[in-house]
């Protein structure tokens, strides 16, 4: 089973995105983009699990401290790992200050149980398309320039979730396993 530590998206966001990337994907229909009905905030990919050891993911993360909610902001857009060799198109989210702490107990917590720390630093995003080959990619470049940094909306997240994710010919399926409050005195 293939797993991940995800924060979702709402909706008034996602319809932002889908308008945005209905326009570009007329400029740029080389690339694979993203079925948004899915897109979410990865806080932590864990990739392929027993469920054995699943099950010692969802207690480990039951275990978190509480936290604040957590506001992101939805705004600007990039490439990774530029603009001009892109591999991927995204569109950023802006955190507030706690977002850094919960990514940091979540890696805390599992490293303990094999699963090991990113190297790379946190930077949240929504993948909106990715690239096999840098070709084809200017005119989409220049047209995301143009945008300057458009805004997507913001929200206020008081949960987080363990998804399960099932790779398919036509895009990846998530399950929601799990749902996390922050706060303890959520919990019902």
């Amino acid at each position: 089973m293939r797993v991940f530590v995800a924060l979702d998206v709402p909706e008034a966001v996602r319809a932002a995105l889908a308008a945005l990337s209905a326009r570009l994907k007329k400029i740029c229909t080389t690339a694979r983009w993203v079925h948004l009905e899915g897109v979410h905030i990865t806080l932590k990919f864990i990739g392929e699990v027993s469920p054995e050891q699943l099950e010692r993911i969802r207690q480990a993360l039951d275990q978190l401290p509480g936290f604040d909610s957590i506001r992101l902001r939805f705004a600007g857009l990039g490439f990774f790992p530029s603009a001009r060799r892109p591999r991927v198109f995204w569109a950023g989210a802006e955190p507030g200050p706690h977002l850094a702490e919960l990514v940091a107990a979540i890696e805390m917590r599992l490293e303990p149980l094999g699963i090991a720390p990113e190297k790379r630093a946190f930077h949240p995003h929504l993948t909106l398309a990715r690239f096999e080959s840098p070709q084809s990619t200017q005119a989409l470049a220049a047209a995301v320039e143009a945008l300057g940094a458009p805004e997507f909306g913001s929200e206020t997240f008081k949960e987080f979730h363990l998804y399960q994710s099932v790779l398919k010919r036509s895009g990846a399926e998530y399950t929601r396993l799990v749902t996390y409050p922050f706060s303890r005195e959520q919990v019902s």
